[in-house]
């Protein structure tokens, strides 16, 4: 009769509830959401835009083209060539009047190739088209 010697345990109930266990599983579920959240973002080619002062935010954009440094041409995301942009270009410009391009050249890229981009953008039918730009304050360029 050992066992008797508690007096009345089996009738008392759970007055509180240890919360610890519950803050370890939160905070291993917030560490597997960061680390998850870093693989779910879209992946973007990493050029060195130019700054300008002026040029604001351009919507309803139809056509992405980013021109690297070293001549490589990307279209909407994917490794692209000329022949294919062309292609692209007659396309949109079919469906689209008002399709645009935004073209991204790395601030290293030769000034000639640029102006090849947007000759072959403008001579395929997409008539509008911007440079995109990094933002920057006026003063830091001088004016």
């Amino acid at each position: 009769m050992a066992a008797s010697g508690g007096g009345g345990d089996d009738e008392d109930g759970i007055y509180g509830i240890n919360v610890t266990p519950l803050v370890d599983i939160m905070l291993v579920l917030l560490i597997i959401f960061m680390v998850a959240s870093t693989y779910i973002v879209k992946p973007s080619i990493e050029v060195d835009l130019p700054k300008a002062a002026s040029g604001g935010e351009t919507l309803d954009t139809t056509l992405s083209l980013v021109l690297k440094a070293d001549g490589a041409l990307f279209m909407n995301g994917e490794p692209s060539d000329e022949a294919k942009v062309a292609a692209r270009c007659r396309e949109v410009g079919a469906k689209d009047k008002e399709a645009q391009a935004i073209i991204a050249a790395d601030g290293g890229t030769k000034h000639e190739l640029v102006v090849r981009l947007i000759d072959l953008v403008k001579s395929n039918g997409v008539t509008r088209f911007a440079i995109n730009i990094e933002p920057a304050d006026r003063a830091a360029l001088g004016y």
